[in-house]
C-alpha cells in the first residue's frame, strides 16, 4: 500500500467516525425532546410571578415549579396556590389561593371569610394569620356573596387590597385551574417546597 492509498484510507474512517458521532447527538437530542417536552406539557411547568398581587408570600419576579398532573386524579384543596386562566382571556395565567370549593357558599363581610358547606348551617371561617399580616388581609367594609357551582372555584390573590380575583372576575370554572404551585426555585436564597396551610 503507498502512502497516498495509506492518506485516503485515514481520511475515509475519520468521514465516518465524525458522521456516526452527528448522529448520535441527533439520536441524543431526539431522545431527550421525548422525554422533556412531554414533562414539561403535561406534568410540571415553569411559571413567572408578574406583579404583587400574591404578596408577602410570592413576589414579583420569583421563579416557580407549577404541579400539572395532581388534579387529574385528586381534587384542588383549600389554600393551594394554583395557576389558572382568568375567564376573559385564556393566554394568560393567573396565581392566586384556592378559598371556596364547588357547592360552597362565600360570603365576605366585616373583614372576614365564611364559608358556608353543603349541608351546613353554620359557617366555616377561614383563619389566615398564619400566612397572612394585617396589611394585606381584607378591608372591613368589602363585601361579597357567592354561591359556587358543582364545579367552580373561589380563587383570592394573598394581597387582598391590590388583586385582581374572584371577587371581579367571579367563580374560576375547573377546567381553567391548570395547576398548582409545587415550589419556588428561583431567588436561590428563597427555595422551599410550597405546603398549604392548616385551616382550624
Amino acid at each position: 500500500m503507498t502512502e497516498e492509498e495509506v492518506a485516503n484510507t485515514d481520511s475515509q474512517d475519520s468521514g465516518q467516525s465524525f458522521g456516526g458521532f452527528v448522529l448520535e447527538m441527533v439520536k441524543l437530542l431526539l431522545i431527550s425532546l421525548l422525554i422533556v417536552v412531554p414533562i414539561r406539557a403535561y406534568v410540571v411547568q415553569p411559571f413567572y410571578v408578574d406583579g404583587a398581587s400574591m404578596e408577602p408570600n410570592f413576589h414579583d419576579g420569583e421563579y416557580l415549579i407549577v404541579d400539572e398532573i395532581s388534579y387529574r386524579f385528586t381534587e384542588p384543596v383549600r389554600g393551594e396556590i394554583v395557576i389558572f386562566h382568568p375567564p376573559t382571556n385564556n393566554r394568560v395565567f393567573y396565581i392566586k389561593r384556592l378559598i371556596g370549593l364547588p357547592g360552597e357558599r362565600v360570603v365576605i363581610d366585616d373583614g372576614e371569610i365564611k364559608v358556608y358547606q353543603e349541608g351546613e348551617s353554620e359557617p366555616f371561617f377561614v383563619d389566615e394569620t398564619e400566612y397572612l399580616s394585617a396589611d394585606y388581609q381584607l378591608r372591613e367594609s368589602e363585601s361579597h356573596d357567592v354561591t359556587l357551582a358543582e364545579s367552580e372555584y373561589f380563587l383570592m390573590g394573598d394581597n387582598r387590597r391590590s388583586s385582581l380575583d374572584s371577587r371581579r372576575l367571579g367563580p374560576i370554572p375547573e377546567k381553567a385551574i391548570k395547576g398548582k404551585v409545587l415550589l419556588r426555585a428561583f431567588p436561590f436564597d428563597k427555595f422551599e417546597i410550597i405546603n398549604s396551610p392548616t385551616y382550624k
